[in-house]
């Protein structure tokens, strides 16, 4: 009996080596995906370049770094066979040590580990605006703040920039917070603004320990951990920029004077554990992902100023179907076929978000072909997607057409967002580009600038950043008329 006990223990073990055997030559037959040939230990450390990434993985399809698979992907259709088909698997995000775990961007929900966590972040956001039809109870506020920036445009159209800034803030804190923004610096705005651009710049390659995880355990004295006060320093901001309108909200709540927003429908009349109202003030914040929407809307002023010829097409439908009496709302979306074409095509032309915020694989998988193996990074490659010449012809051109007719060609909105379990604020961003087009072009003009005679050339550039903005230019903006400015200058719609 002992004997057999023991025959049936080798036997056993013999069985679970062969299968682990199969399992492991199975993946050995099976290779990665084809990349650049890397150094022992450090794998490709020294090829990933710390600014305008997006055009060296145009060229790359995979590559290690430190040992750890790192799948770039440059196509659109890939990317949503294996991101979205596949969701349940690639959605969690990997750890970025600056921006995530110094600067603490991991507790919003693009650097949120698939989770309890994540889910309720999607799921609290979604009940607001997760979808055109709950979109629509924020229109009101959307074309208010819309006006309004026509107003500062009138008023000084030389700072279109900082007005776009100010209206894509105002527009997501009255949403997110119920707060109004007043005239002149608004230091709520000036907070998500200032911690945008430092997400941007913390989650990229830019900075070693990103590449490099080991060095975020380096102390603050050692040279070369320089990178450890800025953290400090935009961990600061970001902490500001969660708490302050949170806190206030909390005391309109107590006076009996909130707006109704994200954060009052949530916590007004509620008692609230501890994790539910962390989960609460740090997915609001994430609400200020919308942000982005200012490069977008950049984009499209750069863009009427280079196409003349799509401003007077655009313009001409706007006069048709609207008239001249009025401003658009989003009640004439559907007759305008052509101002949603350069909405589509401001979204493709500039790449907000060039390269995604990697996912991580949370478990090994074989797609088309090729081993894709736990704790791999996904990288999409957004930019490359979007002007992809096999997607979209003469793809640096800005040519709204592209998406009309009877063969219209890819909807950019299907790769610009990402791909994934993750943004939800799609539509929203939507919905601001659209309103920000269609009533800058009914009332403005917008032109190259001259100075001295000499029509100054914008270029096609644009920032390093895991957010990027069209390198900066001048334009001119002037009213179409004077009943245009009689428009600008009505009182605003509430």
């Amino acid at each position: 009996m002992l004997d057999l006990k023991y025959l049936d223990v080798v036997v056993g073990t013999v069985a679970v080596y062969c299968v682990y055997r199969l399992m492991t030559l199975e993946k050995r037959a099976l290779s990665l995906p084809p990349g650049p040939r890397g150094f022992p230990l450090i794998g490709n450390l020294f090829d990933v370049p710390a600014e305008r990434e997006w055009l060296t993985f145009a060229k790359w399809g995979e590559t290690y770094v430190l040992g750890q698979p790192l799948i770039i992907v440059n196509s659109a259709s890939i990317a949503k066979e294996m991101l979205d088909k596949n969701s349940a698997i690639y959605s969690d995000r990997p750890v970025i040590p600056m921006g995530g775990e110094l600067c603490g961007w991991k507790n919003t929900l693009v650097l949120t580990p698939y989770g309890e966590r994540f889910r309720n972040y999607r799921r609290l956001a979604h009940q607001l605006f997760g979808n055109a039809a709950t979109m629509k109870s924020f229109h009101p506020v959307e074309e208010l703040e819309t006006h309004r920036f026509l107003k500062r445009l009138l008023s000084r159209p030389a700072g279109f920039s900082d007005h776009i800034r100010k209206t894509a803030g105002a527009i997501i804190l009255r949403i997110s917070h119920g707060y109004e923004v007043g005239e002149g610096e608004d230091p709520f705005v000036t907070l998500a603004d200032k911690a945008t651009e430092q997400f941007a710049l913390s989650t990229t390659p830019g900075f070693l320990v990103n590449l490099v995880p080991f060095l975020q355990y380096l102390p603050d004295w050692f040279p070369g951990a320089s990178f450890k006060q800025t953290a400090k320093e935009w961990s600061a901001t970001l902490n500001e920029m969660v708490d302050l309108p949170y806190d206030y909200v909390k005391r309109h709540i107590a006076a009996g004077s909130a707006e109704p927003s994200y954060v009052s429908k949530l916590v007004e009349g509620q008692t609230l554990s501890p994790e539910q109202e962390f989960e609460i003030k740090w997915s609001s914040a994430s609400l200020y992902s919308g942000m982005w929407t200012v490069s977008a809307i950049y984009s499209f002023f750069k863009a009427m100023a280079m196409y003349p010829e799509v401003q007077v097409r655009a313009q001409a439908e706007l006069d048709a179907v609207v008239g001249v009496d009025r401003l658009p709302s989003f009640e004439d979306r559907d007759h305008l076929p052509y101002i949603q074409a350069v909405t589509l095509e401001a979204l493709r032309w500039h790449s907000v978000v060039p390269t995604s915020v990697p996912h991580r694989v949370t478990e090994d998988n074989v797609f088309n072909g090729y081993f894709i193996p736990k704790g791999a990074l996904v990288l999409s490659n957004l930019w490359q997607m979007n002007h992809d010449p096999e997607v979209y012809h003469d793809p640096m051109s800005f040519i709204p057409e592209r998406f009309m007719g009877p063969q219209p060609e890819m909807d950019p909105r299907e790769a610009c967002f990402g791909f994934g379990r993750r943004f939800v604020g799609r539509v929203l961003a939507d919905a601001s580009v659209f309103i920000s087009c269609a009533m800058a072009l009914a009332v403005f003009n917008i032109s190259k600038y001259s100075e001295n005679g000499v029509v100054i050339e914008p270029d096609m550039d644009q920032s390093t950043g895991t957010i990027s903005h069209p390198s900066s230019f001048k334009c001119t903006i002037s009213p179409r008329s004077d009943r245009a400015v009689a428009l600008i200058q009505a009182d605003e719609r509430r």
